[in-house]
Formats: C-alpha cells, sequence, structure tokens
C-alpha cells in the first residue's frame, strides 16, 4: 500500500517544480455494434467532436453508423449537413464564449457539443470533463462539470466569463502551501472547497538527479493517490459534491495534469467511459500543457530540463499505475468506488443520472 509520506514526496516535490518552472487531438470511444432499428430515444452517435480552428471557424466530425443524414446545428439554424460519416468546418458565426453545436439525426436523439477547451488567458488546460462516449452507448454532458490549471492568472474577463458559463463551485485540490503561493481567483458568488490530495506532511525531500529517478517519482505519486487516506479524503470530497450538484462544478489543481488527471480519470471511468478514451483525456494535457511546458523547459539548463520534463509530462504508464492500485488495493474499480470515494449504489446512480445523457 501506498502511504501518505510517500504520496506527499511525490507532489510536494512536483508542485515545487512546477512553482518554480512557471514563475489535446483527444481520442474517441471505439464505434460500438448497433441495431439498425434503434430506439428514437438512444443517441446513434459513436464518435463525435468539435475543435476550435485558429482562424476562428469550428471542425466538427461524427460517426453514427446506419444514419443517413445528420444536420449540424448552430444558434438556432442548420449551417452543414453530412451522412453517417462526416467532417465538417463551419465558418462566420459570430463570437461567443462557447459555440455550441447540435448534430442532429434523422432518427434517434442529437448530440449537444462543443470544442472541449475553455480558452482563458490565465489558464492554459480549463476543459470540459464531458463530451465522451461510454460503453453502453450513452454520453458523458458537457457544459457540467470542468477541469482546469492553477486559477490564480484568471483575468477580470476570464472571471466574467466563467461566471456567465456558470462555474458554481470550485474544489482545489493543490496542497496548502500552493494554495498560498498561488491563490485562486473566482467568479463571485463561486463556493470555494479544499481537496487537499497530498495532505501538509511532507517529508523532506531532494529532487531527483536523473529522468528515469522523476518517471519513478510521478509512478509513485500516481499510484499514492489512489491509496493514501489524504487523497482519498480529497476525491470523497470532489465526488460527494459531484453526487449533490455537479452542474457547474469544476477541479483543479496547479498544471491541470496529474491530481485533477486522476479526478476526471475516476470520474469518467465511474460513469462507464472506456479505458482508452479514459487515457486519450489524460494524454491530453500534453498538447494543452505544450507551450508552457516547452518554455519552462526553454529556460532551464539542458541538463536540468531532461530531469524536469518527466515531471511536467503525463505519461500513459502514470496513469496506468494509478489502475494498477486499484486493482491491488482494492480488487475492483467498484470496490474503489465505495471504499475510497465513499459512494454507495445509490449515489452512483444519481451521479450517473445527472451526468450521462442517452
Amino acid at each position: 500500500m501506498m502511504h501518505t509520506t510517500r504520496v506527499s514526496t511525490a507532489y510536494a516535490l512536483l508542485a515545487a517544480a512546477l512553482l518554480t518552472a512557471f514563475a489535446a487531438p483527444v481520442a474517441t470511444a471505439a464505434p460500438a455494434p448497433h441495431a439498425s432499428h434503434a430506439s428514437a430515444r438512444q443517441i446513434p452517435f459513436t464518435a463525435a467532436e468539435v475543435t476550435a480552428q485558429q482562424d476562428g471557424s469550428y471542425r466538427v466530425t461524427w460517426k453514427a453508423p446506419g444514419v443517413r443524414q445528420v444536420a449540424v446545428r448552430a444558434n438556432g439554424r442548420t449551417v452543414a449537413t453530412g451522412g453517417a460519416t462526416g467532417t465538417v468546418t463551419v465558418r462566420g458565426l459570430p463570437a461567443a464564449d462557447r459555440q455550441w453545436f447540435d448534430l442532429v439525426p434523422e432518427r434517434g436523439r442529437h448530440l449537444r457539443l462543443a470544442d472541449r477547451l475553455i480558452r482563458l488567458d490565465g489558464t492554459a488546460n480549463f476543459r470540459d470533463a464531458g463530451g465522451y462516449r461510454t460503453t453502453d452507448g450513452r454520453w458523458v454532458k458537457m457544459g457540467v462539470v470542468y477541469r482546469s490549471d492553477s486559477l490564480d492568472k484568471l483575468t477580470d474577463a476570464d472571471l466574467a466569463k466563467l461566471g456567465r458559463l456558470g462555474i458554481s463551485v470550485a474544489y482545489d485540490l493543490r496542497s496548502t502551501s500552493e494554495r498560498a503561493a498561488a491563490p485562486d481567483r473566482l467568479p463571485t458568488g463561486t463556493r470555494y472547497v479544499v481537496a487537499n490530495v497530498i495532505g501538509d506532511d511532507s517529508p523532506v525531500f531532494t529532487m531527483p538527479t536523473t529522468a528515469a529517478e522523476a518517471e519513478q517519482l510521478m509512478i509513485e505519486g500516481e499510484r499514492a493517490m489512489v491509496s493514501s487516506e489524504p487523497a482519498g479524503a480529497a476525491y470523497s470530497t470532489v465526488f460527494s459534491g459531484l453526487v449533490r450538484d455537479a452542474d457547474g462544478a469544476l477541479y483543479h489543481c496547479t498544471a491541470g495534469k496529474d491530481r485533477t488527471g486522476w479526478a476526471s480519470a475516476a470520474l469518467l471511468t465511474t460513469l462507464g467511459v472506456p479505458r482508452e478514451t479514459v487515457l486519450a483525456d489524460y494524454l491530453a494535457s500534453n498538447d494543452y500543457r505544450a507551450e508552457a511546458n516547452a518554455a519552462a523547459l526553454a529556460a532551464m539548463p539542458p541538463a536540468q530540463a531532461a530531469v524536469y520534463k518527466p515531471l511536467l509530462d503525463v505519461r500513459a504508464e502514470y496513469l496506468n499505475s494509478g489502475f494498477a492500485e486499484v486493482q491491488e488495493e482494492y480488487g475492483s474499480f467498484t470496490a474503489y468506488e465505495k471504499r475510497a470515494l465513499g459512494l454507495d449504489a445509490r449515489e452512483l446512480r444519481s451521479l450517473r443520472a445527472e451526468l450521462l445523457v442517452g
């Protein structure tokens, strides 16, 4: 079993590294078999995504096996059409805090999507936690739960935008020292909840001296987020809050990739999203943080940058070690939900009813 000391060491070290350093296409689930006589209540899309382009246009892609026609609607009008598989570029839409698209099939339920990234001046990794298909053909709603990196650099314009998007509660996964060094800025009226994943009993530590040591530190830290007492208490706070009211909820840490990454991995797994999609969402932080990470590494001597890089990355082996810890410590993810996250069957049903459509 991982102990509090190990998670504190790993993530206190990472937090220090991030504070020093800083003074994506996400795969969709594989198509599932479908019946040509699908119920009108079902969502026929097996894959779909909206991506905002640099020139202000939007790329909309989808797969809806067996559907002859799909209408793409935005702002109350049809802006494109296609068949069972489509890729369209939509131009000329007015500026908006967030542009939503409705994918309307000839039969079955429509699917409402937006670009996953929320573009703010003060963050690099603020994004929607939803927009993914589950193994049973439902979809995680977008516009309900969000994940982010540190919020201390939000501008007044950012705060106004988040207020309009309806951010109602922010779960801060950071340590006391991180919160003191970079306190959150939040829209007026947003409830603030501390959910300290690493705790505050960090021992004295030293930086790793090799990339291999840094990578191992990240692996141990990921495993400890599953089984340490502070992590269990923190994630239980987040999930119990989501059960009570998920609408407009946000959870975040410093880089929005490790503690936040496990929160999203656990949430998506609980909702029934396939493991390969969960991993793709986790790895997307590498894309969203690419510019910031590159700038941080470029400011370091090459030898130091080589050691820091594993601390700034997210890697499949990191997340996989977390799931391995679930298996070793709890025996199954279902047991982890109950024993670590504190979710009973009724609460799980409530969470899925709130966050899934289809």
